[in-house]
């Protein structure tokens, strides 16, 4: 059973999604200002809402994503409808 929920910590967002394989990476990430939400740079407790844009630099590469819905855990199979990328 899925369960939305409002706002959750971009860290753990970035888990349940799997747009960051593990939950401390994707803390590490955002101390080291790799992860920006709505053009800010985000902390691992900093809180993400449904249609906030979500920024992660990877070495060379990045990727941006709009955020469409938030689940408290998610399977494999529904970390995608988690967000949709932006084309830029």
């Amino acid at each position: 059973m899925l369960y939305m929920v409002l706002i959750v910590r971009i860290d753990k967002f970035l888990k349940n999604s799997r747009l960051i394989k593990r939950r401390a990476i994707a803390k590490e990430a955002c101390d080291r200002e790799r992860v920006f939400i709505n053009g800010r740079p985000a902390k691992p407790g900093a809180e993400v809402k449904i249609g906030d844009t979500v920024l992660v630099r990877f070495g060379n590469g990045e990727t941006e994503v709009r955020v469409t819905a938030l689940l408290d855990s998610a399977r494999k199979e529904d970390a995608a409808s988690m967000y949709e990328p932006i084309s830029r």
